[in-house]
């Protein structure tokens, strides 16, 4: 169904004028009106996606309030609430059920793994062994950590996975579900575990799997995946269902030289060409992988976030389009600064004036209350408020 700029303009009120870099007309491409609408998108302040999990107990009313008001799409990660509600799907219901009291806008996703059989799920009661994963020799095939990958080529497994996140969508106040780890699926690593032919049938498998589950969720809920990297992994970008992608090591984890990162900050506008918007996963030179580094003061590693944050945050600056949302932490617990105030993140911004001037690898855009200035190479950045 094609619905009309004014319509759109009388539904969602001041929201699209602010949220458009140009003015919106007729001729606006419905999947930035859509991406806008689904996520809840601004350009009032930096688009923030929050996404975490706290397993040891409840989120406090003051963790709950900063949630709501900080952003509208929120992911709540595998065993949220796990120890007080007894199950994932409790602990992540409970949170969002508080969270959309105190904004109705906010999207909750929920989270579900498509290719890690994580525990802490009421779901996996239900769940049959014989949907795992196994090589030609019959063995099961397992993450580095040990737990077993299901089989999604299975018929009756796509239907199971798809019907919990429908599930669970319908008993909670939910606004769609993030789903984790495509790209372990994709990998040549797979192929040989379980052969060429396998491979292609797993791949095949989860992409009927993402779209059977947007046909239950439907168009009003959102389908988040993790996700691309560099130039790997765009072919998930062309994938029945999927509203959005994350780059979840965006300038980290082996993916921070200037060529990497241009490729990354590019995937934004090619998304956003084929109708999805994207979550850029910033990280602050550290992450919560390194042992030693963990063991230093929380104050200390605050510090440090808050003193790097300038580089991957112009980096999303000079490349975010309608939808796209910054996202920013050592890690996805609550212990790992994603519940912490960044004054950058506060700070009034306004639509951008234009696209990005880029001139090799170093980059210049104008907000309205913003300048950006960012060099790819000497990963220098400076952001001028105004």
């Amino acid at each position: 169904m094609t619905i009309s700029a004014s319509l759109l303009a009388r539904a969602f009120g001041l929201m699209l004028a602010v949220a458009a870099p140009v003015a919106w007309s007729a001729e606006t491409p419905p999947h930035v009106a859509s991406a806008v609408r689904l996520t809840g998108f601004t350009w009032d302040r930096v688009p923030l996606n929050l996404h975490f999990g706290k397993r040891t107990g409840d989120l406090t009313d003051a963790e709950i309030d900063f949630v709501a008001r900080r952003s509208t799409l929120i992911a709540l990660e595998k065993s949220h609430g796990v120890n007080p509600h007894g199950s994932t799907e409790a602990g992540i219901a409970d949170s969002a059920r508080r969270i959309v009291k105190r904004n109705p806008a906010a999207k909750v996703l929920f989270y579900l793994n498509a290719f890690i059989n994580w525990q802490g799920y009421d779901a996996f009661k239900t769940y049959r062994q014989e949907w795992t994963l196994r090589d030609a020799a019959g063995k099961v095939v397992s993450h580095p950590s040990g737990t077993p990958r299901p089989d999604p080529s299975i018929p009756e497994f796509r239907e199971w996975w798809s019907e919990v996140v429908a599930k669970a969508n319908r008993s909670a106040p939910l606004g769609g579900v993030f789903i984790d780890a495509l790209p372990q699926a994709l990998t040549p690593a797979l192929a040989k575990q379980v052969g060429d032919a396998k491979a292609r049938a797993v791949a095949a498998g989860l992409r009927e799997m993402l779209a059977l589950t947007k046909r239950k969720l439907g168009p009003d809920r959102v389908v988040l995946v993790n996700g691309i990297r560099t130039t790997d992994f765009r072919e998930i970008l062309d994938w029945e269902g999927i509203d959005g992608v994350m780059i979840e090591h965006f300038g980290a984890f082996k993916t921070g030289s200037p060529a990497d990162i241009k490729a990354d900050l590019d995937s934004i506008a090619l998304a956003a060409s084929k109708g999805k918007f994207v979550v850029i996963k910033g990280w602050p030179g550290f992450n919560f992988t390194e042992k030693e580094t963990m063991q230093r003061p929380y104050a200390e590693l605050l510090q440090l976030a808050r003193e790097r944050i300038t580089f991957p945050l112009a980096c999303f600056l000079v490349a975010a389009q309608p939808g796209s949302h910054f996202c920013y932490s050592w890690g996805y617990t609550d212990r790992h600064g994603m519940l912490e105030s960044y004054p950058e993140l506060d700070r009034p911004l306004g639509p951008p004036k234009a696209d990005a001037k880029w001139d090799g690898l170093t980059a210049t855009r104008e907000f309205a209350h913003a300048s950006v200035w960012v060099d790819l190479t000497t990963k220098q950045a400076r952001i001028d408020w105004r």
